[in-house]
């Protein structure tokens, strides 16, 4: 089912994001100054990101916690209310199908996961409850998602609609983890430095009803709170090379390729589905493909489309897809490129855009010149060695 159509496509300006966020604005007629804004956000002025597209998973019940853990790459037993994780859930080949974010509330948690997948990831864990005692629901029509860079707890002007649930009333934020290692985490970063380790991103619950009543404090006068749309987002989260699921994650992808190592899989934890995968390939082997941040020639005054191929200079056959695209307002044009292992981290690249037909009918190929920074080391994995591996299955 499409998510619902957000009330703030209705703001003036408003121009709908491209599939699957199509029920979100990509911006409101200023991109670059609404990216600026959103960066530089204060709890006294925040800037907000309608999300209210993604999907919602409630578990509660007793079990929530032990379970989730069980069926997950992640630990979420033991933690408190009101932190957050990020989980990965495999198929037996160790494929991501769902990365979750997760808020831990008082009685229940909740998972927020991209458009469309409400529905099919709440199948699938109702259909793994077997006896014990957990409840699942999709939860969308309740809560809607806004995204920021402060913390939304700090911010006076939101603290009447962010939702709250158990005795306490505990607002019920996601913080992004990234590019921190989590507890039972690793990083297959080749760069010492992140550009994202100032990252700062919460993704926070509110009245679904009480949207439109959000969305119009923007315009009071002075505005406690302004809107930057989805793409200003986008383009701060592709320059801190933060995969997205919607966007980084294909049908063979592993946690190993995008970096996920470090915030949605716990390595010393119990059997999972897909583990067997995440242990072979990190203690010993290398991850088929590794994601890369591609610097775009910016003379073209265009984007490549998502999922244009991407050669090695010089050769006929890619090597790799473009993910993620966006024009940043400081770095100019960016991208996330999934590209195979093999390809030398300081090579040439290109970006080949096929194009829309022209009026001949005949499509109108758009050429990138592409220089690459390598975010997942080629080398990584392997910790066990291929001379100990007899002592590592044994």
């Amino acid at each position: 089912m499409s998510p619902e159509r957000s009330p703030l496509l209705g703001r003036h300006g408003a121009v709908p994001a491209e599939a699957p966020d199509q029920a979100v604005p990509a911006h409101y007629g200023d991109p670059l100054r609404e990216q600026r804004r959103l960066a530089r956000s204060t709890p006294a002025a925040p800037m907000l990101v309608d999300l209210s597209h993604l999907g919602v998973v409630e578990v509660t019940g007793q079990d929530r916690a032990s379970w989730l853990t069980t069926l997950s790459s992640q630990v979420l037993t033991g933690l408190p209310a009101g932190s957050s994780a990020e989980l990965a859930l495999l198929s037996a080949q160790g494929r991501l199908e769902y990365v979750p974010h997760a808020i831990i509330g008082e009685d229940r948690i909740l998972l927020i996961v991209e458009p469309g997948q409400e529905e099919p990831l709440t199948a699938f864990l109702d259909s793994m409850r077997f006896m014990l005692r957990v409840q699942v629901r999709a939860a969308a029509a309740d809560w809607a998602v806004v995204g920021l860079r402060v913390d939304p707890r700090e911010a006076a002007v939101l603290a009447p609609f962010l939702a709250r649930a158990g005795e306490s009333e505990l607002p019920l934020v996601w913080r992004d983890p990234w590019p921190g290692v989590v507890p039972g985490g690793t990083s297959y970063a080749a760069a010492a430095e992140h550009p994202g380790a100032q990252r700062t991103w919460y993704e926070a619950l509110v009245s679904r009803e009480r949207l439109p009543e959000l969305a119009g404090l923007a315009d009071a006068d002075p505005a406690p709170l302004g809107w930057a749309g989805l793409w200003a987002a986008e383009a701060l989260r592709i320059e801190e090379w933060r995969p997205r699921a919607a966007r980084e994650v294909d049908e063979r992808a592993i946690p190993h390729e995008l970096d996920l190592m470090r915030t949605a899989v716990h390595l010393a934890k119990g059997c999972y589905k897909g583990q067997e995968t995440v242990a072979r390939v990190h203690n010993l082997g290398h991850p088929p493909r590794r994601l890369a941040f591609l610097d775009l020639d910016g003379s073209e005054h265009t984007l490549p489309a998502l999922g244009s191929p991407v050669y090695a200079e010089g050769g006929a056959r890619p090597v790799g897809r473009v993910t993620s695209a966006a024009l940043h307002h400081e770095a100019g044009p960016i991208a996330l490129a999934v590209l195979k292992r093999s390809v030398d981290p300081a090579a040439a690249l290109r970006v080949v855009d096929p194009g829309q037909p022209g009026e001949d009918g005949e499509p109108v190929e758009t050429v990138y010149a592409a220089a690459q920074t390598v975010i997942v080391d080629p080398e990584a994995g392997q910790v066990a060695g291929r001379r100990h591996r007899e002592d590592f299955l044994r």
